[in-house]
């Protein structure tokens, strides 16, 4: 007989539950990134398939094996927050380099550069008392 059915009925339900969602998430990401049709609308349902159904899975892994072993086990949840972390900021920053992209490339639908108030227009001045910026790299700006 293996502790998996010996498992009382009120720890393996749980389980069974966050698995279930867990996996149902993960599983709705994936068809969400195959059947959604521009780069954009892909980039929200990985995010939330991976964060979430990751999450459902790693509580899963802990209850089960927090009642296994007898004693809580707690290093789970640092890769729950890894994920939860760095899954949401690296589809960020896709997002945004896919945007530079298609703005450079005059792709149509794409919303322009919003103007910023701190960013200067135009030539900018070296500083006062200088003839010129000392490393061109201080110049702010784009070059």
């Amino acid at each position: 007989m293996t502790y998996l059915e010996t498992l009382p009925a009120w720890i393996a339900l749980p389980v069974a539950f966050f698995l279930i969602l867990g996996s149902t998430l993960t599983l709705l990401g994936t068809i969400g990134l195959v059947q959604l049709k521009s780069f954009y609308d892909r980039l929200h349902a990985p995010t939330l398939g991976t964060s979430w159904g990751a999450a459902g899975i790693l509580l899963a892994s802990m209850i089960l094996v927090s009642w296994t072993e007898g004693r809580a086990v707690l290093h789970e949840l640092v890769i729950g927050i890894f994920l939860m972390i760095t899954t949401p900021v690296t589809l960020m920053f896709l997002g945004r380099a896919a945007l530079h992209r298609d703005r450079i490339e005059g792709t149509p639908g794409i919303p322009g550069a919003v103007e910023r108030a701190d960013v200067p227009i135009g030539p900018v001045s070296p500083p006062e008392g200088e003839t010129e910026f000392a490393d061109p790299s201080e110049a702010p700006g784009e070059t």
